[in-house]
C-alpha cells in the first residue's frame, strides 16, 4: 500500500541509547530497558511495518523494549479475528451486557477486578527520564512541551476458559443421538423394567426425565440447524468474512460468532441504550471537540478511582499528550476503511453519555488498541472485556470493504507477570519474535516462556532478520532542512561521526523504514 498523496512524511528523533526507568509490572527501579524516538509526523504504513518489529507508540513518542536486557519482556501480540470465537467467560461477559442493557439487570457484587486493565501509572517511565529527552529542540519543528511516555493499553480482562469443551460436548452429544436413530446395532444389555414400587421410582407411562443441560444443548442444536437451513435458503452465509481455507466444507454446528451476541436484538422496552461511535482524534473531527470534555471527564475519574491519581494529576494537557495526539497521518484512500486510517476515539454512549472510550489505531494491516479508560461506576460490566471484544468486531467489519485489514493488534503479551498474561485468551493469537520478526501461534510459545523470560520463538536457528539493514548510506536523513541520504550527510557532517547512533537506529527500524522515514540531524 502506497503512501497516500498529500500526507507528510514520516519525520522521526532518534534518542541516543537506551532508558532505564522502573518497571511496573516486577516493580524492578531500574530493570525495564527500551529505545526510543518522537515522532513529528508518521505514516501509518511506516507505524504499521514499525509495530511488527515490536515497537508501539504512547501519544507521539514511540518506543521499543530492548527485549533481551529488559527485567520483563514485553512481545507484541495480535488476535486473529476471522477466526475468533468468543470464549466461554467471553459470553459472559457479553450476556452481562445484554442482561444490563434489556432488563436493567446487573450484580455489582460478584464482579473480578478486571486486571491491569490499563498500565498507564503502574508501568510508566519516569517523567525526568523522557522529560530529559523531550526538550531537544528542532529547526523544523519546535518541540515547546514536555511529554511523558507511557506503556500503551492493557485494557482486557483476565479470561479463563476456551469454549472448545462446550463445543465438544455438544458435538459429541449431537453425534450419539445421530447413531442411536441410525438403525446400527447398540452393544448395550437389554434390561426390562419392572414396575416400580408405589410412591417410589419412574412413572414409566411418562417419557424420562431429561437434565436441563441436555435441553439446553439440543435446543441449541436446532436452532442451529434451522439457522443453517434458512441460511442455505436465502443463498448467504453466518461469516461472510473469505476463509483461509476455501476447500475446508462448512461445519453443521457453527457455534454463535461474536456479532450474533454483540448485535442481539433488543427488545422494544429495553431498560438502556448503548452506541458506539468512532471519531477521528488525530486530527480532532468536529464531534471529538464536540465530546472533549464530556471525554476528559471520564478519563479524570478514571484515573482518579481505578488509578488512584490525586485530583490534579489528570490534567486537560496530559490527557491531551497521552490519548489526544498521535503523529499519524489520516488517510482516507478510496479502497481503505469508511472511517479511513489513523488515530481515533471509540465513545461508548450508554443513554446518551459517554460510559467508556476506547483509544484505537487503524493501520493497513489491523486494528491497534492503544488504551481504554471508563466511567468507574460502570465497572461491573467488564468493560475492559467487552471494549476489545467490540475492537475484534470493528476489525471484522473493516475487513468486509478492505480485505487485507484482518488483524488486531493488542499491545503486548508480557509472561513474566501473571496478571498480563490474559491477551493469550483471545484465540487464535501470535507472537511476535523478537530476532527475526516472525509470527509465532501463541501454543507454540508458551512452554518456552515457562522456562525462560526472554525467548526467540523462531525454530529456524539459521533464519535471520530478513529487514536487517544492509546498505547505511541509503538511509534518508532531514538535515538542515535538505533531504539527502546518508552517505551524502556523512559528507556534509561537522563535528564527530554519528555513524554508530545512526546504524543502532537502523539496525532497530529495519531496511525499509531507514529508506522511507526521515531522521531528523541537527
Amino acid at each position: 500500500m502506497a503512501a497516500a498523496l498529500g500526507t507528510s512524511p514520516t519525520i522521526v528523533e532518534y534518542f541516543e541509547g537506551e532508558d532505564f526507568y522502573r518497571c511496573g509490572y516486577c516493580k524492578n527501579e531500574t530493570g525495564s530497558r527500551s529505545d526510543g524516538m518522537w515522532a513529528h509526523s508518521m505514516t501509518v504504513q511506516d507505524y504499521q511495518a514499525l509495530i511488527d518489529r515490536g515497537w508501539r507508540r504512547s501519544g507521539k513518542y514511540v518506543y521499543k523494549p530492548v527485549m533481551n536486557q529488559t527485567c520483563c519482556p514485553q512481545y507484541t501480540i495480535r488476535c486473529q479475528p476471522l477466526h475468533f470465537q468468543p470464549s466461554k467467560s467471553h459470553k459472559k461477559v457479553l450476556k452481562k451486557m445484554f442482561k444490563f442493557l434489556s432488563k436493567g439487570e446487573f450484580s455489582r457484587g460478584n464482579n473480578e477486578e478486571e486486571p491491569m486493565d490499563s498500565q498507564m501509572d503502574d508501568a510508566a517511565v519516569d517523567d525526568f527520564v523522557l522529560k530529559s529527552k523531550l526538550e531537544v529542540q528542532s529547526d523544523h519543528r519546535p518541540l515547546s512541551e514536555d511529554y511523558n511516555k507511557v506503556i500503551e493499553s492493557e485494557v482486557k480482562e483476565k479470561e479463563e476458559n476456551l469454549e472448545a469443551k462446550e463445543t465438544k460436548e455438544l458435538n459429541q452429544s449431537h453425534a450419539k443421538r445421530e447413531k442411536l436413530g441410525s438403525g446400527e446395532p447398540s452393544s448395550s444389555v437389554r434390561v426390562i423394567p419392572s414396575a416400580p414400587k408405589p410412591g417410589k421410582g419412574a412413572d414409566l407411562s411418562k417419557p424420562p426425565c431429561r437434565k436441563a443441560k441436555d435441553i439446553r444443548k439440543e435446543r441449541k442444536r436446532q436452532k442451529l440447524i434451522l439457522k443453517s437451513q434458512t441460511d442455505k435458503l436465502e443463498g448467504s452465509q453466518v461469516q461472510r468474512e473469505p476463509q483461509p481455507f476455501p476447500s475446508e466444507k462448512p461445519k453443521l454446528n457453527q457455534p454463535k460468532s461474536i456479532e450474533d451476541f454483540i448485535f442481539d436484538t433488543l427488545p422494544e422496552d429495553a431498560a438502556h441504550q448503548l452506541e458506539v461511535r468512532v471519531v477521528r482524534s488525530s486530527p480532532p473531527s468536529s464531534q471529538f471537540k464536540a465530546t472533549f470534555q464530556e471525554s476528559y471527564q471520564v478519563y479524570k475519574r478514571y484515573q482518579m478511582v481505578i488509578h488512584k491519581d490525586p485530583p490534579d494529576k489528570p490534567t486537560v494537557s496530559q490527557f491531551t499528550r497521552f490519548l489526544c495526539s498521535s503523529p499519524l497521518e489520516a488517510e482516507n484512500p478510496p479502497e481503505g476503511p469508511d472511517c479511513g486510517y489513523g488515530s481515533f476515539h471509540q465513545q461508548y454512549w450508554l443513554d446518551g453519555k459517554i460510559i467508556a472510550v476506547g483509544v484505537i489505531d487503524v493501520l493497513p494491516y489491523c486494528v491497534s488498541s492503544v488504551y481504554l479508560y471508563y466511567d468507574p461506576d460502570y465497572s461491573f460490566l467488564s468493560l475492559g472485556v467487552y471494549s476489545a471484544l467490540r475492537e475484534i468486531a470493528f476489525t471484522r467489519q473493516l475487513h468486509e470493504k478492505t480485505s487485507q485489514l484482518s488483524y488486531y493488534y493488542m499491545g503486548f503479551y508480557i509472561h513474566s507477570c501473571p496478571k498480563m498474561r490474559y491477551k493469550g485468551q483471545y484465540r487464535p493469537s501470535d507472537l511476535l519474535c523478537p530476532e527475526t520478526y516472525v509470527w509465532v501461534p501463541i501454543e507454540q510459545c508458551l512452554p518456552a516462556l515457562e522456562s525462560s523470560k526472554y525467548c526467540r520463538f523462531n525454530q529456524d536457528t539459521k533464519a535471520v532478520d530478513e529487514e536487517r539493514v544492509k546498505e547505511l548510506g541509503r538511509l534518508r536523513v532531514l538535515y538542515k532542512r535538505t533531504i539527502m541520504p546518508y552517505n551524502i550527510y556523512k559528507k556534509r557532517q561537522k563535528g564527530p561521526s554519528d555513524e554508530a547512533i545512526v546504524q543502532q537506529y537502523a539496525d532497530l527500524v529495519g531496511q525499509t523504514c531507514s529508506e522511507r522515514m526521515l531522521l531528523f540531524r541537527s
